[in-house]
């Protein structure tokens, strides 16, 4: 059975990008090397930082987009987390607002990786 534990993003800078997931994680790493950095997340799930240039075999020279996704909240946390990320400088690609699926917004890291905040609304899903 294949039942993944960890999401790795392949970074141009793993020191930025460990600074970053730092300050919207709230957490410190539970590792930090040169070309790479782990956070443990809830359920034991991880978030790995990957030096692009450092891994084998080597990273398509372009791939598909990536977003990582809390979908588990209400508008209050919605709210809450863009207005806190914003303040930090976070990059927004989609402010706060209600789509078909629920009230979300859109962050960047400094890779162009997608982070989705969003109240789930699962009332129009039969």
């Amino acid at each position: 059975m294949f039942n993944p534990n960890s999401v790795i993003l392949y970074v141009t800078d793993v020191n930025k990008s460990t600074d970053f997931y730092k300050k919207v994680l709230e957490k410190d790493p539970e590792e930090s090397f040169s070309e790479f950095s782990l956070f443990l997340l809830e359920g034991n799930f991880m978030l790995g930082l990957q030096a692009k240039d450092g891994i084998d075999p080597k990273a398509q020279e372009h791939f598909g987009g990536v977003e990582l996704s809390l979908s588990d909240v209400d508008r209050e946390t919605v709210d809450r987390l863009h207005s806190q990320w914003s303040s930090m400088g976070v990059d927004i690609a989609l402010p706060p607002q209600e789509l078909a699926f629920g009230y979300t917004f859109v962050a960047v890291d400094p890779d162009g990786h997608r982070l989705r905040v969003c109240a789930t609304d699962t009332s129009n899903i039969d």
